[in-house]
Order: structure tokens, then C-alpha cells, then sequence
């Protein structure tokens, strides 16, 4: 990346001024470049004109919650990572936002250091890699890297960022059991201050995605008390 281009393009929503200007300039200052909305109907128009990297949402904003902003962005079809914004450290707000596609969240009051090394993770684990395998497949369930795309037999699978990472982790070391504390350390890159529950909730919620279909052997399976795997027809 040339030094002059922007790390990555931002798009941050929170309908307070104050806290808008300031994420906007310091974030600029960090070597980002900003898009700025104050509301949900304004985050939207401009995702779609800007396409941005990743967005900086505000939970609570004056016409429609930050939940219903990621809803109507993954309907959409838009998939690049969300970093909520919480005036509130609710686990019901943290599994609701994953649910509807999220990727991290930080609580208010933060500092921006903070914000900024988070942006920067949540980057560092969603973009692809260019030494990596294009497409991993174990069983009849394909993970297409370049396309950002899952498959399980016929039907596409639609997951965000982060769930993605986190299949990616599972699809590569299949028949494997991963703990919690690797789960963390491999797909997040940071511990949560030790949530494991986050853990949890992202399993449970792919789970719901990948193994949708009754007819089909489930491949995400849990170890009672030490973790998860994904388990091949030849080892269950």
C-alpha cells in the first residue's frame, strides 16, 4: 500500500455530533479515510455510495437501532464488518448484534486508542490473504476465500466477516478440537477480556447456519468442557 493511500475506508454512524467529529478526526489522523452518517436512513445511502471497508455504528441512533442498519445492510448484500458502538455492556446487545451479523463492539465511554486497535483487528481478521488457499472444503461444506462465499451442497450459505473467519478456522483444522482460548487467540486476536461466552454465541449461531438442514449430519460439534470441532463422516 502506498504510504499516501489510506489504510482502509471508514464509515462512522453515531447521532451525536460531538462524538461524531471527534471519532472522524482522530480516525483520519490515524491514517483512515472517513465517511461520516448521523442516522440509520443516512448510513445506508452512504454504504451504498461508498462501499466502505468497515462501519463504526452507534447501537442507538434517532430512526432505527444500529441492529435494524445491519440487517438492511447484509439484506442488501453488503458484508463488510461492523464495529458497534454500546452505551450499555449488555450480553443481550452482544449476542443480538453478532446475531445480526456484527463483528465487534466497544462501550461507551472509550477511549479511541481502543477504537482503533479494534478497527484494526477486525480488519486484520476479516480482509482474505493472499497466501492462503483459495477454497478449503471439507465434506460437502465449501469455503470460497476469494468469492466470500460458504456452500453446503446447493445452497449458499450467507455469514459475516467474522462467522466466515471463524468457519475458516474450524474447515482447517477438521477432526480437531479448538478450546475457547484458541478460538479467541486465532479468529478475534484478542481475548475479550477473557468472554468466553462471545465463543458461544458465534458457535451457536453458525451452527444454526451450517447445519440448517436436518437431513444432513451436523459438523460443528461441541466437546463438553473442552471445545469445538468440526467433525468429518469418517470420525464420528
Amino acid at each position: 500500500m502506498n504510504k499516501n493511500e489510506p489504510e482502509a475506508q471508514l464509515l462512522v454512524v453515531d447521532d451525536e455530533p460531538n462524538i461524531r467529529e471527534l471519532l472522524s478526526t482522530s480516525l483520519r489522523f490515524a491514517g483512515f479515510s472517513v465517511v461520516a452518517a448521523g442516522n440509520g436512513k443516512e448510513a445506508l445511502a452512504a454504504a451504498e455510495e461508498h462501499n466502505p471497508d468497515l462501519a463504526v455504528l452507534d447501537v442507538m441512533l434517532p430512526d432505527m437501532d444500529g441492529f435494524t442498519v445491519t440487517r438492511r445492510l447484509r439484506a442488501s448484500g453488503k458484508h463488510f464488518p461492523v464495529l458497534f458502538l454500546t452505551a450499555r455492556d449488555d450480553t443481550d446487545d452482544k449476542v443480538t448484534g453478532l446475531t445480526v451479523g456484527g463483528d465487534d463492539y466497544v462501550t461507551k465511554p472509550f477511549s479511541l486508542d481502543e477504537v482503533v486497535a479494534r478497527i484494526r483487528a477486525v480488519l486484520r481478521r476479516t480482509r482474505p490473504r493472499d497466501d492462503d488457499d483459495a477454497i478449503i472444503q471439507v465434506e460437502d461444506l465449501e469455503l470460497d476465500d476469494d468469492a466470500h462465499e460458504v456452500r453446503r451442497g446447493n445452497n449458499t450459505i450467507e455469514l459475516s466477516p467474522t462467522e466466515f473467519k471463524l468457519l475458516r478456522y474450524l474447515m482447517l483444522n477438521p477432526n480437531r478440537v479448538l478450546s475457547k482460548t484458541q478460538i479467541l487467540d486465532h479468529v478475534w486476536e484478542y481475548d475479550f477480556n477473557g468472554d468466553a461466552s462471545i465463543v458461544e454465541s458465534y458457535i451457536s449461531y453458525l451452527r444454526r447456519k451450517v447445519d440448517a438442514d436436518s437431513e444432513l449430519p451436523a459438523l460443528i460439534q461441541t466437546k463438553r468442557g473442552v471445545g469445538y470441532v468440526l467433525r468429518t463422516s469418517e470420525k464420528r
